[in-house]
């Protein structure tokens, strides 16, 4: 990410695909308290930021909203926004694994393990 396309105001312009909204509503309908999913990043791993993802009751100060569904609402937090935008978050299954697989524009390297990024 070069200097001139960081922008810390802009809108992360996240979205998910039609299997991972569909994967979000199941783990949605089994916490009927929760609103939403939040998605942001945390300075962690090798390659120096890690995403971060949680259940939420409702969004806070400074999360954008994205209804990327009628039932299905994602919450960007505030420090996130400039590493994600342009993201598609999408839900695989190889086997019997499954895993949510974040395709982010702005990564210029990820770890070996697949569990961290660096821009």
């Amino acid at each position: 990410m070069s200097i001139e396309t960081f922008d810390p105001n802009a809108m992360a312009d996240v979205s998910m695909t039609d299997t991972a909204i569909t994967h979000i509503r199941k783990q949605l309908i089994k916490n009927a308290n929760m609103a939403g999913i939040r998605l942001g990043v945390k300075k962690s791993g090798c390659s120096g930021f890690k995403y971060d993802i949680e259940f939420v009751e409702q969004a806070t100060d400074g999360d954008q909203t994205i209804q990327v569904a009628d039932d299905v609402a994602l919450f960007v937090s505030e420090e996130a926004r400039p590493y994600l935008r342009g993201t598609v978050i999408d839900f695989t299954k190889e086997g019997l694994n499954s895993t949510i697989k974040f395709n982010n524009p702005n990564a210029k390297d990820l770890c070996g393990c697949g569990e961290s990024f660096s821009v």
